[in-house]
């Protein structure tokens, strides 16, 4: 999925590979999401993610840059949004809301029809956000 920001720069919306993981990891961290690189985070642990029919994993990139990502997950019947994340430069340009729409998208196509995500309560900056994004918080 290509998408054109402000500028009429291409941003592409497309499947995460996992030979995108050292630049994952460095948009988590710049974006402020909390890194578990011990944990579900680690290499081997998203790579089999990858090859899991559950899963949709997703990218953001400009000019080969990784500006945002997005994992969608199942369990056959409720969707989960996890690992949202958008690049500080790309908050509030509709980014999340893109991602969040196309990992929505792909879930209702696979006969899942309710899906949550969870924001933790330290994230403020981005809660405020999403609603410019045509996204909802509720607690």
């Amino acid at each position: 999925m290509k998408i054109v920001d402000d500028e009429g720069t291409d941003i592409r919306i497309r499947i995460f590979c996992i030979e995108d993981y050292d630049k994952l990891i460095a948009l988590w961290q710049d974006a402020g999401l909390p890194y578990k690189p011990n944990g579900r985070d680690r290499r081997d642990y998203i790579e089999r993610e990858l090859k899991s029919s559950a899963g949709i994993f997703l990218v953001a990139e400009k000019n080969e840059e990784l500006i945002g990502s997005i994992f969608g997950t199942h369990d056959g019947r409720k969707g989960w949004i996890n690992r949202l994340a958008v690049a500080p430069a790309y908050l509030k340009t509709g980014i999340a809301a893109k991602l969040v729409k196309e990992v929505e998208n792909r879930l209702f196509d696979m006969g899942i029809g309710i899906i949550a995500g969870l924001i933790k309560d330290w994230n403020t900056g981005f809660i405020g956000s999403i609603s410019k994004d045509g996204l909802q918080a509720s607690r």
